[in-house]
C-alpha cells in the first residue's frame, strides 16, 4: 500500500504568504489602466463575493471595496450589473452581491431556509401565512416593489428589529427563495419573482449539496491564496459537514504549503500554483498603499487578519461611544504588504470635505518619509473619488506622524 505524501508543495515565508494572499485578491500592486464596469464584474468574481453593508459615513462598503481595488470608477456599474442579471443578492459571507453563475451553489440555502437563523421566522411564515401569500399575489400582479411602498400602520418606529411587516415578510420571501433583488434605487432593494429576475433557472440544475460543499472549499481557497483549513468556513459562513481539504489534496484539487511559524499546513488552489511559486522565491512584490472597508475580505474574518497580518482589529460602530478606541467607523491602512494603521474618516459630500477624524498607525510602525508619503497619497486618492478633495485631520497617534501627515497633504491639523 503506497504512502500519502503529505509533504508540502510550497514553502513560504510569512510575508510571502501575505503576498499570496494579496495577489489572489488583486491587492498586490496599483492598477496601470483606468477600471471599466467589466472589471468590477471581474474583481466580484475573484472575490467570489462582495459584502453588503448600509453604513454611509464614506462610501457604503461594497463601493469602497471596489475603490480599493480598482481605483477610480463609477459606482453605478456595481447597480447597472445588479439589475442587468449578472450578479444576484444573497446570503453568503452575510449579505452579498455574487456571480449569477454562483446561483446553483445558494439554492440549497434557499430551499432550507430555517437553517439560515436569524435570517428567516418560520413562525412569521405561519402565522402571517395569509398576509405573506397576498404579499406574494401582489407582486406577482402589480410587479416589482420596495419596502418604502407600504406605509406603517402598527405605529412602530423603524429600525433593524422594528421593520414593518411587509418589510419582514419581503425579507423572509428572499431568504427562502421566493423574491430576488431585481436592482436597487438609491441603495433600496428592488423586490421581484425569482422566476423573473433569473428565468433561465430550474431546480434541475441544482447541483448536489456534497459537490456544493466541495465547491465552497475550493472558491475559498482560491480567492484568499492560501488558506488554514480553519479559516475556510468563514468565507462562505457554511456549517457542518466541512469538506476534509487535506482530502482534496490526495484528490489533486488542492496543494499544500507550510508556512515559517505556523505548525498547520495551508491549502492553495491550483490556478494559484504559479503565483505561489512567484511568492516562495520572492517575486511578489506589494506595492499597493489603499484604505480597506471594515467588510473587506481581507479584514472581515478578524482571526484570519490577527494571524496572517498580525492585525488586531474590530469595528466599533456598534460600541457605545466613549469605549471607542480608535472610532465610528475606522478603514484599515493596507501599505505594502502590511496592515499598518487604521483611519476614522467621515466623507462630507456637500463640502467637499474628507475628514480624518483619527488616523492611528500600529505600534511599532515606523512612520517614514517614504510611509508619510505613500499614506498622504492613498487618503488624497479617496477623497478625490469620494467628490472631496479637501481633506481635514483632527487627530493622529503618534502625533509627531500627524504633522508630517498634514504637510504632505497640505492641511491643518
Amino acid at each position: 500500500m503506497s504512502q500519502i505524501n503529505r509533504e508540502p508543495d510550497f514553502e513560504l515565508s510569512l510575508s510571502a504568504a501575505r503576498a499570496l494572499h494579496l495577489a489572489a485578491q488583486d491587492m498586490l500592486a496599483p492598477r496601470r489602466r483606468r477600471a471599466t464596469k467589466a472589471d468590477v464584474l471581474a474583481a466580484i468574481r475573484r472575490m467570489g463575493m462582495l459584502q453588503i453593508d448600509t453604513i454611509s459615513v464614506v462610501a457604503r462598503s461594497p463601493y469602497l471595496v471596489l475603490w480599493s481595488r480598482l481605483g477610480h470608477y463609477e459606482p453605478a456599474w456595481l447597480d447597472q450589473l445588479l439589475a442587468e442579471g449578472a450578479l444576484f443578492e444573497y446570503w453568503a459571507h452575510e449579505a452579498c452581491f455574487l456571480p449569477i453563475e454562483d446561483y446553483g451553489l445558494y439554492r440549497h440555502r434557499m430551499l432550507d431556509p430555517e437553517a439560515m437563523g436569524w435570517k428567516y421566522s418560520a413562525n412569521w411564515m405561519r402565522e402571517r401565512a395569509t398576509e405573506v401569500a397576498a404579499l406574494l399575489a401582489h407582486v406577482r400582479a402589480k410587479g416589482p416593489v420596495r419596502s418604502s411602498d407600504f406605509g406603517r400602520s402598527d405605529g412602530k418606529a423603524g429600525g433593524w428589529w422594528e421593520w414593518k411587516p411587509e418589510k419582514r415578510s419581503l425579507e423572509v420571501l428572499f431568504t427562502a427563495g421566493e423574491l430576488m433583488i431585481a436592482r436597487r434605487h438609491n441603495f433600496q432593494r428592488i423586490y421581484d419573482l425569482a422566476e423573473r429576475v433569473h428565468p433561465e433557472w430550474h431546480d434541475g440544475r441544482m447541483p448536489p449539496l456534497e459537490e456544493v460543499r466541495r465547491s465552497f472549499v475550493l472558491h475559498t481557497v482560491r480567492a484568499l491564496g492560501l488558506a488554514k483549513a480553519a479559516w475556510i468556513p468563514d468565507y462562505h459562513r457554511t456549517r457542518r459537514p466541512h469538506p476534509d481539504p487535506e482530502r482534496m489534496v490526495e484528490e489533486g484539487l488542492l496543494l499544500r504549503g507550510r508556512v515559517a511559524g505556523w505548525n498547520e499546513p495551508v491549502y492553495i488552489h491550483p490556478e494559484h500554483a504559479q503565483l505561489a511559486r512567484q511568492a516562495m522565491e520572492g517575486k511578489l512584490a506589494p506595492r499597493l498603499t489603499s484604505l480597506l472597508s471594515p467588510f473587506d475580505p481581507i479584514v472581515w474574518d478578524r482571526r484570519r487578519a490577527l494571524e496572517l497580518f498580525g492585525f488586531d482589529y474590530r469595528l466599533e460602530c456598534y460600541t457605545p461611544a466613549q469605549k471607542r478606541r480608535y472610532g465610528y467607523f475606522t478603514l484599515p491602512i493596507l501599505r505594502r504588504g502590511a496592515l499598518v494603521g487604521r483611519v476614522d474618516a467621515k466623507a462630507h459630500r456637500k463640502a467637499g470635505e474628507f475628514e480624518l477624524r483619527s488616523i492611528h498607525l500600529e505600534p511599532g510602525v515606523r512612520a517614514s518619509e517614504r510611509l508619510v508619503d505613500d499614506v498622504a497619497a492613498a487618503v488624497q486618492r479617496c477623497a478625490d473619488w469620494h467628490g472631496c478633495p479637501r481633506v481635514s485631520l483632527t487627530q493622529a497617534v503618534p502625533q509627531d506622524f500627524g504633522g508630517r501627515l498634514a504637510a504632505a497633504l497640505d492641511v491643518q491639523s
